[in-house]
This record gives C-alpha cells, structure tokens and sequence, in this order.
C-alpha cells in the first residue's frame, strides 16, 4: 500500500483511535457539524496558479499573485551548493477548523472529541449584552492540520518543493491560555497597544480595498481588510457581523499568532527560493483562505480569497443558521522555490 491510500488509511485509523478513546459526550454539549474535505470535489484546484519561472507567468491565472523573483535562474548553497530555476505556485498546505464550539472538528466528519475536563469550554454564538448595549461578539476555535495535499496525491514524484510530511494535527486553542484572554495575548503582541486608536484603524479601510481588488497591503500588517483588526492575536471578535466574516478573521489572527511563534515560516519570495525562514510579522499575501466546510468554494476568482478580501459577494449564503459556527478552511501558501 503506497502513496494517497495508504496515508488515507493512516488518518482513518488516527481517527478511529481518538473517537474510541475520548469518553461520550455530554447531553448538553453542542451539536458539532462537518464532513470529510474531499480532495478531488472540494478543493478547487485553479488555486494553484498562476505558476511563475522567474517573473514570466508560464500557466496566467486571474488571481492576483505577488512578485516572483525576477530571474529564472537561482543558486543556493543549503543543504548542497546548487543552481537551478525559480519557480513560484500556490500549495494546499494546511486545514483549519474554525469553530465556535470547543473541541468540535468540522473537518473531520464534524465529531467532537472531548478531553474529559473542563477546559476552552466557553461557547457564545449571538449578539451579548455589554456595558448596557447589544453588540455583537464572537469567540472562536481553531484547529490547524498538516496537510501537505500536493504530496499526498503524488501530482509531481519527486518534486523537492513540496512539503513532504504526514496528516497530523498541529494545533489546538482550547489548550492555549493565550487565545482565550486579550490580557495574555498581549505577550506576544505588545505593539498591539500602538495601533489602538482611529487613525491606525482607519488605515484598514485602504487594506480592505486592495485586498478585494488585488492583494492586501503588508505594511499595513496590524489591518485584516474588510474584516477587522488583526490585534489581539486571539479568537474573540468584538464585532462580529456574520460567520464568514468573524471566522475568516479569527483564522487570520491565528495565522499571524503561527508567525509570531515561530510556528509557521515565510515561503515566499527570494529569501524562500532555498529554504523557508523567519517571518514573525506576517506577509499577509502568502496566504489564500478557501472555504470547504459547510460549503465548499471551488471555482471563481473568489474562490479562494485573500487576507482581507470582502466576504461580499463570494461566501454569501455560505454559513447555514443551523451549524454555521462551524467553518472549515484549506489553507493555500504561496511558494517560491529553486528547483534542481
């Protein structure tokens, strides 16, 4: 058993073991809903382009692409001293679960595997009551999963830049003390209490902007567009103006906290042509969010949109009242590689 199969009967067996082990959940949890992403109907699969040599686009796509290193020819001296050709395309590299609802994995068949205790229980869903006014508030979950899709599926054997690794949950907030309070976040991003004022806030509606109409706009890294304010580095959205929205930028926060933890590296560029590197403020234009859980996105420009981009109108409709704290997301990354 080699290739796709086996690593699907590798995840089918992670998964049995979890459900056996976790003990039956009480009759007062919420519903967890979800399916299993299926790679061939569910990803859209156009997201890989454009493909890039150099800085002449060899396979043009409508998406917007950030710039490739200008020459085709690159040379790097690790691991090995070695010359070849720059290449840039788009990779599924990682799945997240972006749920209200604690220890729920829409992404896996929607089951919710509870650790026994209590711990990352809060669950708020609506609009709540603060300071004698009804905003609208959001606390959301994620869960962040290897998922190296182009290797499984073995589309180029032997293609060194694709990350070579297994299907493995990677990361879980209900375990982290620090995406549960904004006080605690605030060890991690400090330059946080810069940007709180309206001037630097203001400034987002110009990330807004670019993010729908072509790329979001990295030096305004404390912005998430359309969405909201990428500070704190946590899931609780003070303003919540539907389940795309708040969860897209949730997701974002939660990329950018990767980042700042050094748990996820910068890909793109010259710098990423020989290896990934250091990228504790996050370049927002690496990444690409596709929804497929509780619908999937799979064709259109929108399909998979960038940091920021208006959830207006390609993910309307896309949440249902029932279940809709439930969102499922491939992560796509852009990369840029020496190729031998």
């Amino acid at each position: 058993m080699t290739g796709l199969p086996r690593r699907l009967f590798g995840l089918f067996a992670f998964l049995l073991a979890m459900i056996a082990l976790a003990p039956p959940a009480t009759a007062a949890g919420p519903t967890c809903s979800g399916k299993f992403v299926n790679p061939i109907t569910d990803v859209c699969w156009s997201c890989l382009f454009p493909l890039s040599v150099g800085a002449l686009r060899i396979w043009p796509s409508s998406r917007p692409d950030p710039s490739n290193p200008a020459s085709p020819i690159c040379a790097c001296a690790d691991p090995l001293p070695r010359i070849g050709i720059s290449v840039g395309f788009w990779e599924p590299a990682r799945l997240a679960d972006v749920t209200m609802k604690p220890w729920c994995f829409p992404n896996l068949g929607g089951i919710r595997i509870a650790p026994g205790f209590d711990i990352g229980q809060g669950y708020l869903t609506g609009p709540s009551m603060v300071g004698g006014r009804s905003q609208s508030t959001a606390k959301w979950h994620v869960h962040w999963y290897v998922y190296p899709l182009l290797y499984w599926m073995e589309i180029l054997t032997d293609f060194a830049c694709f990350e070579q690794a297994s299907f493995d949950i990677a990361y879980m907030t209900e375990v982290d003390p620090l995406w549960q309070d904004d006080s605690l976040a605030a060890l991690i991003n400090p330059e946080a209490i810069v940007f709180a004022n309206p001037i630097a806030q203001a400034a987002c509606a110009g990330d807004c902007i670019a993010g729908t109409v072509h790329l979001p706009l990295d030096p305004l890294f404390w912005c998430a567009g359309c969405q909201g304010s990428m500070y704190p580095l946590n899931g609780n959205i003070p303003s919540s103006i539907g389940h795309v929205q708040s969860s897209r930028l949730a997701l974002s926060r939660f990329a950018f906290k990767m980042h700042r933890e050094a748990l996820a590296w910068g890909t793109m560029g010259s710098a990423g042509l020989c290896k990934k590197y250091l990228m504790p403020i996050m370049r927002k234009q690496q990444y690409r969010f596709q929804m497929v859980n509780p619908i999937p996105t799979v064709s259109g420009r929108f399909a998979c949109s960038a940091i920021g981009a208006s959830t207006m109108p390609p993910d309307a409709g896309r949440a249902y009242p029932a279940g809709g704290e439930d969102m499922g997301y491939l992560v796509w990354r852009k990369r840029n590689c020496c190729v031998l």
